[in-house]
């Protein structure tokens, strides 16, 4: 696979002020002179930007920025040369064919180039897997702990109990070469070494949390009475008029969903129908109906209450035809009383009863950051340990869980039969599992499975 040179956008498809590609292999010089001519590639100079004209047999493709990276030291630890050209997709075809004409030269397969880097030693496995979250992210709290990954935060702690395995696998061949030597094995003290390490690797595999379940947005619903000022909410939030408004009740027939952003990351916001006491056709019963729904799936449920007109004694859910248990089902997580540029005396004074509430204005723009900072602490919370990890691999969870099942066999066989020659082969079976899980030891149906979902350009 190495003997060729790879080339492939890094950034996506579509029009932008600056775009990226990336080549890596023995031929970058001579892509370089191809590009530029003899003169750059003679006084290429390695992490140095160059501004240069890109021409194909005469022709201008574009004039860029570029810059050179010697293996190794470079992503790949190869020979590496990243283009900047203008985001037109057109100049970046164009650049590619220029580039793929180079003798040698083929376009890069699905995670190639963090392949490259983790055979050519600039990564362990786990790190380059890492690498897919760090770019998938939902969340601050997820892009901390992709990049503690790529650090190689759990690669130290796996090389930590790697090493205290190979210490005890070392003590158990050498008992089991001079058996008839030696006095018998301390058994007691194997199995406390033994159960140590075992509570350290079962720490690590109770830390998984699927990438499913990672790259799920937490779902906030706004619901209420019509004209509650829901859409209007959804609108400052955003702080930008995404959703129509209407003094009409009943404007939002269908719920409507948007994006936001908080500090702590992306979630989906739903702005629901209006829910009444009771519907005025069928199109306005199913409408209702669809606002229940959504509520059932939702991280964060938010009442939204006409605060001009709402008074201290009314109960916090709005009178509609529910069931005691869809009034449970729907009892709201946090209380929004809306309009407070409106209030007059008395119902600026009031404060209903139950889940925490806010009172906001759409159109000054009060207690609008103070919701937003509500949501982010309650749907992002910060880890009280920075040092804390979690894994997301199903593989490194596989590997683990076979690590603990060989550390489960040797604990068996030291109550009922400590042959020293069983428990050397179960330790060097937890040590090859814990070592599968850096790549020390890996198979190349394992590393087509890992990087065949990576993107063309990383």
């Amino acid at each position: 696979m190495n003997s060729q040179t790879i080339v492939a956008p890094m950034t996506p498809a579509g029009v932008s002020a600056v775009a990226a590609l990336r080549v890596s292999g023995s031929k970058v010089r001579e892509v370089v002179k191809f590009l530029f001519g003899t003169a750059a590639e003679a006084s290429l100079k390695p992490r140095q930007a160059n501004l240069g004209t890109a021409r194909q047999n005469g022709n201008v493709i574009d004039s860029l920025l570029y810059i050179f990276f010697e293996g190794p030291n470079s992503y790949t630890g190869e020979d590496v040369l990243e283009l900047y050209p203008h985001g037109n997709p057109l100049i970046v075809r164009e650049l590619m064919q220029a580039i793929r004409s180079v003798d040698g030269v083929r376009l890069a397969e699905p995670g190639e180039y963090t392949r490259r880097a983790f055979l050519n030693g600039k990564m362990d496995l786990s790190q380059a897997e890492s690498v897919a979250d760090v770019i998938h992210s939902a969340n601050l709290a997820e892009l901390k702990n992709a990049h503690r990954l790529l650090s190689g935060a759990l690669s130290k702690k796996v090389k930590v109990l790697t090493e205290q395995i190979k210490d005890i696998s070392a003590r158990l061949e050498l008992d089991v070469d001079f058996a008839e030597e030696e006095a018998d094995p301390d058994y007691a003290t194997w199995g406390k070494k033994i159960a140590a390490i075992r509570e350290s690797v079962e720490s690590i595999a109770k830390s998984f949390r699927g990438k499913a379940a990672l790259g799920r947005l937490p779902l906030v619903v706004l619901y209420g009475a019509p004209n509650a000022g829901k859409s209007s909410l959804a609108n400052a939030l955003l702080g930008e008029d995404r959703i129509l408004v209407s003094n009409i009740p009943g404007t939002t027939r269908d719920f409507v969903e948007v994006r936001l952003f908080l500090a702590g990351g992306e979630i989906r916001l739903v702005d629901t129908a209006g829910i009444a006491d009771k519907a005025t056709d069928a199109l306005d019963a199913l409408s209702m109906e669809k606002s229940r729904e959504i509520l059932e799936e939702a991280d964060l449920k938010i009442l939204v209450l006409d605060g001009a007109t709402q008074s201290s004694a009314t109960s916090l859910l709005p009178a509609t035809p529910m069931s005691p248990a869809e009034q449970a089902q729907s009892t709201p997580d946090l209380v929004v009383l809306t309009k407070q540029d409106l209030w007059g005396a008395k119902s600026a004074t009031a404060a209903p009863e139950g889940p925490k509430s806010i009172s906001v204005s759409a159109k000054t723009g009060f207690g609008v950051d103070a919701l937003a900072a509500t949501l982010n602490s309650r749907l992002f919370k910060e880890n009280e340990n920075p040092e804390d990890l979690w894994i997301t691999s199903e593989r490194e969870k596989a590997c683990l869980e076979d690590a603990l099942a060989g550390i489960d066999r040797a604990l068996d066989l030291i109550r009922k039969n400590p042959a020293v020659e069983l428990l050397a082969f179960e330790m060097q079976l937890v040590r090859r599992a814990l070592q599968s899980i850096v790549g020390e030891i890996s198979s190349e149906d394992v590393l087509q499975s890992i990087f065949a979902g990576f993107c063309i350009g990383k």
